[in-house]
């Protein structure tokens, strides 16, 4: 692997040495598991992941490693991103977490409102947020 900084966006509290494992639910949705975990090279991207995760408390990000192969998230990259220019990817192998992020800029609160606007009527089209 590279020495690519790697972000998990969550509101999952955890600690240094945990891992996040597939087989859990998703951070989106309600009670499915997930058959992937995605992690992004991009703050941004994270932020995003914390903020829109479902559950209680406070979003957290996490500085992840990879413990096997990622590839591009098609979620982001076959539709709506060409080319992988958010940094996000999955995997079916296990993240260690080895730092959090304490100090970030979430999103406006117009910013926000409109994404899970966005996200609710695509629920309503009968559109998953995530795709397997």
């Amino acid at each position: 692997m590279t020495s690519q900084t790697f972000y998990h966006g969550t509101k999952a509290n955890l600690n240094i040495g945990d891992l996040i494992e597939i087989g859990f639910n998703s951070n989106y949705g309600k009670n499915k598991n997930a058959k992937y975990i995605y992690l992004t090279a991009t703050m941004d991207a994270a932020v995003w992941g914390s903020e829109l995760a479902v559950g209680e408390g406070p979003g957290r990000i996490y500085i992840v490693e990879p413990t096997g192969p990622i590839e591009d998230d098609p979620n982001l990259t076959d539709k709506k991103f060409p080319g992988n220019p958010t940094k996000s990817y999955r995997s079916m192998r296990p993240f260690k977490v080895v730092d959090e992020v304490k100090d970030w800029q979430g999103h406006s609160p117009e910013q926000l409102k409109a994404m899970k606007d966005h996200l609710d009527k695509l629920k309503e089209l009968g559109i998953e947020a995530i795709e397997d």
